[in-house]
């Protein structure tokens, strides 16, 4: 009889993975470590926020698993919780670096972020994120998405960062989960009582027929540690977020404005051989783009008027030495869930190309080139076929992108003018190492829109705004922002559509202060936890989290 994986919940799956009687927990549940965001909200936390670190070995290799407890708030991704898995994979690359070989395993059973600390849930995966860009150097960081949960949401461009792939037929792998996409696009888009479409789209079948996860194994304990124990010996990597010429050659390939059946579509992905693709810069013109306070910010910033570009939902200059990058609306997109800023399959893709191309060029130079984000995505796309190529894929590779540059030595420094929104921000903003924002009430920045928020946490709107007066991370405004200390700069004498003269100076200024800010400094993300409000108040359960795991990782 066959030992389920599947059944075990989050700390027996994470002791099953290690050789007997060699595992050891770290800040387990008696040190209590609790969400202090959620008792606020009415919620009863858990001892150990739902994420089990365990050191110990496989088959005689030093691992660290790190497994999420589905059963707890949907595996979504909190302070506490993001700060744990953070901080094990940060004492594993330290181990690596220092010639002391330990392999991270992630069990994926996760909704993405919870929405009850939705901003803090943000930062957190893009920190996992960056700490597996950095470990891959070193060893393959293994994912696994046993099910019940799956993997969605931010996490779902997580698994697509991580080395390699392995699932079970009863996981699910997908951005946005079906009551999502219903509740953004409409039922036609994606019907979520349809539960035949559901797995066929997003079941790991699909997945791994169309290299969106890259093993399917039996539900069984034995399985799965041999599994996983190969792909470490044999440093499997499918590179998902270098595929990028694959992708945009594929996407040239499909016609967005008719149906696509997943058959039709696997069809497509095995035919379809990359084909090299050049990003010319964006260029002046004589006829204005579609209005947004991206493209405003982007222009006065570059002196390009009338930016265009040959792919015109991301504008891309490089002047005076600095790269800047945008998204921008484009109403008559051939992706017609990517027509007013949001960040789609194409644009990640095309970032990626881009931020690559600067890395390579200067991976010889002493100074880097600057990268300077110009961030207005009201969110990702929310669309049948963009789920079924994968939208997470897209979103995966710039991020993975920028975070390269900057791990390279390259400034990456936001400017935010406009809404930075769920997995559009954890592509295009999440990464850098400085953000500045400005300080405009009209500026939208969270995990989710407020009426999907309600319904996948079950609250009505009220309840749900209720909820934000409480808890910052909550809430859906610059200024509830700025106290998680994560902001470099909030701009109080500027707004989001008044570019004038003194206030582009100004901004301009501001950029050139935050690159110098960068020189002889770490290039990971931990300036976001040493601000004085990061410190004093906006990352004290992250800080105090990171030291338990410090204080754990030898004993």
């Amino acid at each position: 009889m066959k030992n389920s994986f599947v059944e075990l919940n989050g700390r027996q799956r994470a002791f099953a993975l290690v050789d007997e009687n060699s595992g050891r927990e770290l800040v387990g549940p008696e040190y209590d470590m609790i969400s202090p965001h959620l008792e606020p909200q009415n919620i009863v936390p858990e001892s150990d926020d739902g994420v089990i670190l365990v050191k110990g070995t496989l088959n005689g290799k030093n691992v660290v698993v790190i497994s999420i407890e589905g059963k707890f708030q949907g595996g979504g991704i909190g302070e506490v919780s993001g700060a744990k898995i953070v901080a094990a994979l940060e004492e594993a690359l330290d181990d690596n670096k220092n010639g002391k070989t330990i392999y991270p395993i992630i069990v994926l059973d996760t909704g993405g972020v919870r929405l009850q600390e939705a901003n803090y849930g943000l930062l957190s995966i893009s920190e996992i994120q960056n700490a597996v860009i950095a470990l891959k150097k070193y060893v393959p960081v293994i994912g696994l998405v046993p099910g019940r949960v799956g993997s969605f949401g931010g996490m779902s461009i997580t698994s697509a960062v991580l080395s390699y792939l392995i699932t079970t037929q009863k996981a699910r792998i997908a951005l946005n989960g079906p009551e999502v996409i219903e509740q953004e696009a409409g039922v036609r888009e994606f019907d979520s009582s349809d539960k035949d479409l559901i797995w066929d789209t997003l079941g790991t079948r699909q997945r791994v027929k169309t290299g969106i996860a890259d093993e399917l194994v039996e539900d069984d304990v034995e399985t799965i540690r041999t599994s996983i124990s190969e792909a470490i010996d044999q440093k499997k990597d499918a590179h998902r977020t270098d595929k990028t010429d694959f992708y945009l050659t594929l996407l040239d390939k499909i016609d967005f404005s008719k149906p696509l059946t997943t058959e039709e579509y696997r069809k497509i992905f095995n035919e379809t051989k990359a084909e090299k693709h050049e990003i010319p810069e964006t260029v002046a013109s004589d006829t204005p783009g579609d209005k947004s306070r991206g493209r405003l910010w982007f222009e006065k910033l570059t002196g390009i008027k009338n930016a265009k570009s040959e792919y015109p939902t991301v504008l891309a200059a490089e002047v005076d030495g600095k790269e800047y990058i945008a998204i921008v609306p484009d109403k008559n997109n051939r992706f017609p869930r990517v027509c007013n800023g949001e960040v789609g399959l194409q644009e990640g893709f095309v970032i990626s190309k881009i931020v690559n191309k600067i890395v390579e060029e200067d991976k010889d130079k002493e100074v880097k080139r600057p990268i300077i984000l110009i961030v207005d995505v009201p969110s990702q796309a929310y669309g049948y076929k963009e789920e079924l190529i994968g939208i997470h894929i897209g979103l995966a590779s710039s991020a993975a992108a920028y975070a390269k540059a900057r791990q390279a030595g390259h400034p990456v420094i936001d400017f935010i003018p406009g809404d930075a929104v769920s997995g559009g921000f954890l592509a295009h903003g999440l990464q850098s190492n400085r953000m500045i924002a400005l300080a405009d009430k009209s500026i939208t920045i969270q995990a989710m829109s407020k009426v999907s928020a309600a319904r996948i946490t079950q609250r009505t709107i009220a309840e749900l705004e209720e909820a934000t007066k409480h808890v910052p991370a909550m809430a859906y405004d610059i200024f509830n922002y700025e106290k998680l200390g994560a902001l470099y700069k909030l701009v109080h004498d500027v707004s989001s559509w008044d570019a004038n003269d003194a206030a582009v100076k100004e901004i301009h200024d501001l950029i050139d202060e935050a690159i110098e800010s960068t020189k002889d400094q770490p290039t990971d993300l931990h300036f976001r936890y040493e601000t004085p409000i990061a410190i004093e108040s906006g990352r004290k359960a992250t800080i105090k989290m990171r030291e338990m795991v410090d204080d754990q990782w030898e004993k």
